[in-house]
This record gives C-alpha cells, structure tokens and sequence, in this order.
C-alpha cells in the first residue's frame, strides 16, 4: 500500500489576513490530492509550528495499514529542509516502524505543468479583476486579487 504524507511548512504571518488560515488549504489540497489520486491514505504533515508533524504523519499512515509510506515535500524547490531536515525527521519517524519502507519524492521544482498552474492563476486573477470570475478560495475576502 502506498501513502503519501505531504510535509509543508505553513506558520501564520502579518502578511496573510486573518481570512487566510493556511493549515486550512493544506488541508484542503491533502484531501483533493486523495479525491483525485485514488491513495487511500494521504495525511498532511508539518516541519514544524503546526500538527501534525512528519512522525505523527507517519505514525497515523502506518496505524491505517501502510507498509511504505512517500513523503513528497510541498516545496517547490530543493533547500535544507528537503536536503537535511526532512531525512532526518522521517528516519526518526521511521525508526519506530520496523518493516515499513520509506521515500521522500523531489520538490515541486521546474516541472513543465507548474508553468501551466502560475499561468492559470494569472489569468484568473485577470479575469476577476475585469469582474468575469469570483475570487479564489485564496483571496476570498482578502481584498488582494485587484490592481493597484
């Protein structure tokens, strides 16, 4: 059985609105990823600040019967959580189940697809501002998608 657990590192800041609570999208994204992939086990994980943290994570898909689990950063390019710390916290997590495989996938990065995501959100964002579409759940209430 294949899982993913989707380590991300969100934290509050002066610069999202109230209106934005960002564990929310992860959350939101975590269950369009296993609506849209079919995994049956996919759980959100945190570097840290929030819950649950990648041992959680793991704990929880092993619990649900996993025997390998995949971590895929929520990154979009490499640094010293992908190249440090992740390995480090999923051997640990890791450590407490013997038999249970692991990997951690590359970030997001320079794939080909990540093009057409910023292009999409471009041009909705343009497209709401010449009043032909509604917010995004992002900016929702935020007042942010207009021009200045």
């Amino acid at each position: 059985m294949e899982v993913i657990s989707a380590p991300t590192r969100l934290m509050y800041s002066p610069s999202f609105p109230p209106q934005v609570n960002v564990n929310r999208i992860a959350d939101v994204f975590v269950e369009m990823f296993r609506d849209k992939t079919g995994y049956p086990i996919v759980e959100p994980a945190h570097m840290e600040l929030a819950e649950p943290s990648i041992k959680g994570a793991f704990d929880s898909c092993v619990r649900q019967g996993a025997n390998r689990v995949i971590i895929s950063p929520f990154f979009l390019f490499p640094g010293r959580h992908w190249h440090q710390d992740i390995p480090s916290l999923a051997a640990e997590a890791a450590k407490e189940h013997p038999g249970v495989s692991y990997m951690i996938t590359a970030p997001l990065g320079l794939h080909e697809l990540m093009v057409d995501v910023m292009n999409g959100r471009i041009k909705h964002c343009l497209s709401h501002v010449a009043g032909d579409a509604d917010e995004c759940a992002v900016c929702a209430g935020t007042g942010r998608c207009r021009l200045h």
